[in-house]
This record gives C-alpha cells, sequence and structure tokens, in this order.
C-alpha cells in the first residue's frame, strides 16, 4: 500500500529545521504485514528527544529512516499467525520489541531484549524484515515503530492493547515518555513513601518522573531545569519545589532544601553535566542516582569512585523505565484515569505531518514538552 510518511535521509542537518528541511514528506511503499506481523494505522506520534538525537547524528541509524517511536493507532489488519489482535483494535507502540525467550525477556526484562536491541540498532523489525520502500530501495525502521507516517507494520511485540475510549494524543505519550519516566521512579528506583526526589531535566521524560514521583508518595519532590516555564509546570503537576539549572550553586540548593542531600536524584536531560549534578544531589549512605538520559555515545562521566564506594551511594541506569510494557502501561493508563497521572499536561501542541521540521525547531529550543502529530481520518 501507499503510505504518508516523514523520511530523513542524511543526518546533521543543522537547526534551524524549518530551513534545512531533514525531514522530508514522501510517498512510500509499505509491504502488506507478514504473518507475525500487524499493520497499524496511526493516529498520533509524539515528538521526542530520541528522533532529535538521530536528525542531529547524536545517535546515529542507518539512512534513510522513517523515525517516530512513540505512537498510538488502530490495528487495520493481523497475519496469519497473530493471536490476541484483531482488525479495530486500539494499541498503544513501544519502541524495543520483545521477543519472550532470550534470557533477559526470559528473565523479566523485555526493555532488554537482545533481538529487539539487534533489531532497533540495523533498522528492521524484530525478525529482520523491512516493509518500508521508496522508489524500489529499503527505508529502514526506527525502533521497530516508525511512527511519523499513516500506517505502519510492526510486530505484535511491540504492541499493548488499551481501551478505545482514551484519546489517541493522551494514549501516544505511555509509549515513551510516561513508560520511561514514571518506570524509572517506580522500576529501577522503586521510590518507596515518604523520601525525597529530586529530577533534574523536564521534557516530557522529566516531567513523567515528577509525576511518578508523587504518585508513589515521596513527599518531597524537586525539580530542576533551565526553563521557568517548565518549573512552573512542574509545581503544577507534584513538584514541591524547583530550582533553575543556571543557579551556580544548583547542587547545594537542592542539598540545602533536602536536609543534605535527597533519596533519589533523577536526571533525565541527557546531559554529562546534569548527571554530575544530579549525583551530587544525592545524600550519603545510599543515595541513588537515575539516569535515563541518553547523550552521545562516546559521552564519559568522570566519578569519584572513592565517593561511590565509601558513602554507598548508587547509580542506574533505566532504559524504558526498566517497564514490561503488557503489565506497566495499562496500570499507567488507570493511574490517569484515576487523576493521579495528569499526562494531558505534558501535551504543549498538535500538530500536522507537514509542519514536523518546524515542530523539532521547538523541542531543539527546549520550547515545547510533547508535540504530537495528528492524522485524519
Amino acid at each position: 500500500m501507499k503510505i504518508r510518511a516523514a523520511v530523513l535521509c542524511e543526518m546533521g542537518k543543522p537547526a534551524p529545521y524549518a530551513q534545512s528541511r531533514p525531514l522530508s514528506i514522501e510517498t512510500l511503499d509499505l509491504a502488506a504485514p507478514g504473518p507475525e506481523e500487524v499493520l497499524v494505522r496511526i493516529k498520533a506520534v509524539g515528538l521526542c528527544h530520541s528522533d532529535l538525537s538521530v536528525i542531529n547524528a547524536s545517535r546515529p541509524r542507518p539512512m534513510p529512516m522513517v523515525l517516530g517511536h512513540e505512537a498510538a493507532g488502530v490495528v487495520a489488519e493481523v497475519g496469519s499467525a497473530v493471536t490476541g489482535f484483531a482488525a479495530g483494535d486500539h494499541v498503544v507502540m513501544t519502541f524495543t520489541p520483545s521477543c519472550g525467550h532470550c534470557p533477559t525477556c526470559a528473565g523479566g526484562r523485555p526493555a532488554m531484549c537482545e533481538p529487539g536491541g539487534i533489531a532497533n540498532a540495523a533498522g528492521s523489525l524484530i525478525d529482520g524484515a523491512i516493509r518500508l520502500s521508496w522508489n524500489g530501495k529499503p527505508v529502514h525502521h526506527h525502533l521497530g515503530v516508525s511512527g511519523f507516517a499513516d500506517h505502519a507494520v510492526v510486530s505484535p511485540d511491540s504492541l499493548v492493547k488499551i481501551d478505545p475510549d482514551l484519546p489517541f494524543a493522551e494514549a501516544a505519550l505511555f509509549g515513551c515518555a510516561v513508560m520511561t519516566g514514571v518506570g524509572a521512579v517506580v522500576n529501577t528506583a522503586r521510590v518507596a513513601p515518604g523520601t525525597s526526589v529530586a529530577v533534574v531535566g523536564l521534557g516530557g521524560v522529566g516531567l513523567s518522573a515528577i509525576m511518578g514521583a508523587r504518585a508513589a508518595g515521596a513527599r518531597e519532590v524537586i525539580a530542576v531545569d533551565l526553563s521557568d516555564s517548565k518549573l512552573a509546570l512542574a509545581r503544577e503537576i507534584g513538584a514541591t519545589t524547583t530550582v533553575n539549572a543556571a543557579c551556580p550553586d544548583t547542587v547545594e540548593q537542592v542539598r540545602r532544601l533536602s536536609g543534605g542531600g535527597v533519596d533519589y536524584a533523577f536526571e533525565m536531560a541527557g546531559s554529562i553535566h546534569a548527571l554530575e549534578n544530579a549525583v551530587g544531589m544525592t545524600r550519603r549512605a545510599g543515595g541513588m542516582t537515575v539516569t535515563a538520559g541518553l547523550p552521545p555515545k562516546d559521552a564519559v562521566l568522570p566519578l569519584n569512585i572513592a565517593g561511590l564506594v565509601g558513602e554507598e551511594r548508587i547509580l542506574a541506569g533505566s532504559y524504558m523505565g526498566t517497564c514490561v510494557p503488557v503489565r506497566d502501561i495499562p496500570r499507567y493508563i488507570a493511574l490517569y484515569r484515576a487523576g493521579r497521572l495528569p499526562v494531558d499536561r505534558l501535551l504543549s501542541g498538535r500538530i500536522a505531518l507537514d509542519d514536523i521540521n518546524e515542530a523539532f525547531d521547538r523541542l531543539s529550543g527546549a520550547e515545547a514538552v510533547r508535540q504530537v502529530i495528528e492524522f485524519p481520518e
């Protein structure tokens, strides 16, 4: 079938993207789903820094590629061997397909699926297939989703079924921002009620971590960012205190506000400087720092090992919120419906596919939290 999609052919074009136009809107060919694949009509897809990191070449991927990994839609067709999904089902798409039988999947860590990670790096579906083409030449998939298009063929392992009354724009955010941010709090760190938390970097993932920390029962949640408008939003959705990261004594302010350091610090900016600050914000004797940011692959953190050992500090990475998507996404949606995760507050704009380059300028300039492309009927 013919689909309309945003194609990235060359990484590293300079901003402003409204002028350099790294993403071009093209008509592509999308092959029918194989026996173990699903065709989804995309209804909404969010713009995330993980997409931007491919555009600006800090996270290289094979070209050309249809980006977009935070999406929701309706199942249009299922392959002959697919069970559990049917045409008409509403679904959220997740950005690491899980095979279900590799050592990490079998150990309850589907976000670390080995075949899924290999396929994502190669720009294919989990079985190695590429279903997108353009003028007879293959176009790569992004993280098994390629949501910047009106249709996508995906593995059923990339899908989570949702209730049909959940608006698609909100539903899409559960596939990345919410899953990653809330998951880092409740799965990776296992934040306990009554503890103190700092979140450094208030994009969609960081603000989701703010919401997750309050839902988990943290008594104190300190939001840290350079943007006063994002700090104001953080206060509205659960932060008890805010600190502007432009202050030269940011770490000292957080330590003072928390009585000597927070129990948990979350770095969500993808910045080594932010991660150093997050580590410095934690208390002695078990203070935990979790990073879900993705800096360039060659970024290295200078770390005081004596302090790590002598003060029993903990440093952990969190990918996809250490989530089990089929378990966690329905839980987070239930919390949203109960008013405990105000996910709709993350939406800072609804746009058309044609406006995608301008939207990435707003994301790159920290002017937006989550812009969502909505596809017409």
